[in-house]
């Protein structure tokens, strides 16, 4: 019932208010050893400079979802959000904590993309695709490639916020899957053909991967 009713509550269409991108750091980053993963270097600045970069040109606005002392970002000039779900709660959490911050911020806002920030060559036409999955009738939208879906990359009403938190709080939901299940998930496929756009630098290993990528692409 509570899904029937957001769905019949979802907002105008993505570009009828400003789109709000949340750059999701909120975790742990337990393989990475711990620490902020989206600040280790590749190619001699930050993942998440990189991904900044790539996401601010296909957002109007860029909110950074992260736990502990916000200042340790100040460089970024970005304003910083915490988890309101307490104890990590993962992805689903931060892009709760965003489109909470859109509805406050940005009232006129119906719409809400979230990024990972431990992926250096996320797609440059990630944000138009989702948009327009989700103008060919769906109610959130995701990607894909190489045929795994990447749902914290994902096209998010903030008519769902309530929903969502509800979900989190009373039923302790957290995988993402599982809630946009509910609604009807559009998933977009990308090509991987040079570079899986969505590859993520969990583990020190995957580090000197990323800096080889960026080698043989030539875009350190």
């Amino acid at each position: 019932m509570r899904a029937r009713r957001a769905m019949a509550a979802m907002a105008a269409e993505p570009g009828s208010g400003p789109l709000v991108g949340v750059l999701l750091a909120g975790g742990l980053a337990r393989r990475m050893g711990g620490g902020d993963k989206p600040l280790r270097e590749l190619g001699g600045i930050t993942i998440l400079e990189r991904v900044i970069a790539r996401a601010r040109d296909q957002t109007d606005v860029l909110v950074l979802n992260a736990n502990g002392d916000p200042a340790r970002f100040a460089t970024f000039g970005l304003p910083v959000v915490a988890d309101g779900v307490p104890d990590f709660a993962g992805p689903l959490a931060g892009v709760l904590a965003g489109l909470d911050w859109a509805a406050v911020e940005h009232p006129d806002c119906h719409w809400v993309v979230s990024f990972a920030t431990d992926t250096p060559f996320l797609p440059a036409d990630l944000v138009s695709r989702l948009c327009s999955a989700v103008q060919d009738g769906a109610a959130l939208a995701c990607a894909a490639s190489a045929g795994r879906s990447h749902p914290v990359f994902g096209l998010w009403p903030v008519s769902l916020r309530d929903a969502l938190r509800a979900a989190m709080v009373e039923e302790a939901m957290r995988k993402i899957d599982a809630f946009t299940a509910r609604y009807g998930c559009a998933v977009v496929e990308f090509e991987t053909q040079s570079v899986d756009p969505f590859f993520n630098a969990n583990k020190p290993d995957d580090l000197a991967e990323a800096e080889a990528l960026l080698e043989r692409l030539g875009s350190g």
